[in-house]
């Protein structure tokens, strides 16, 4: 796919608000309020941009437990990993879920009020899921940089 300097500024833009008006949009980027319309809504059709969305602050919500899990699965099979995939997507903690390589299987992110909530998150519903075998996790003591902007170059 190849973006032109007019996409890449787009991008550029509403990754970082991506709640801006498309008159201010069209305004920062040089373009008349059509034409930018156009090549946002082209971008969004192509799958380039996937969503737009609110990052909330979880901390501020009440969720003071970030952690980082490692799930090995057993017996590694279709079936399991599409159960355990199944499960995961119902569950609202996990925030992100990876499938990795080497000696884990996945990598999944999660938010949770405090370590009881995080204690009984993993024992009731992570270990729950049949085909978990084994759990690894790390505690999150601080964010130290946190961005889903995905860098773009320009020409």
């Amino acid at each position: 796919m190849i973006l032109d300097n007019y996409d890449k500024a787009i991008l550029r833009e509403l990754q970082k608000d991506s709640s801006i008006s498309n008159l201010d949009l069209s305004k920062m980027i040089g373009l008349s309020t059509s034409a930018c319309l156009t090549r946002t809504k082209n971008l969004k059709e192509l799958g380039v941009i996937k969503q737009f969305t609110t990052i909330v602050d979880e901390k501020k919500l009440g969720m003071e437990t970030i952690a980082f899990i490692m799930v090995v699965l057993s017996p590694l099979t279709r079936e399991t990993v599409d159960f355990f995939l199944e499960q995961i997507n119902k569950i609202p903690q996990v925030l992100e879920c990876y499938a990795i390589t080497g000696n884990r299987d996945y990598l999944l992110k999660i938010v949770a009020k405090d370590m009881p909530t995080y204690k009984d998150f993993v024992i009731d519903l992570l270990m729950a899921i049949p085909g978990v075998s084994r759990v690894e996790a790390n505690i999150v003591i601080n964010t130290e940089k946190r961005t889903l902007s995905i860098p773009i170059d320009e020409d």
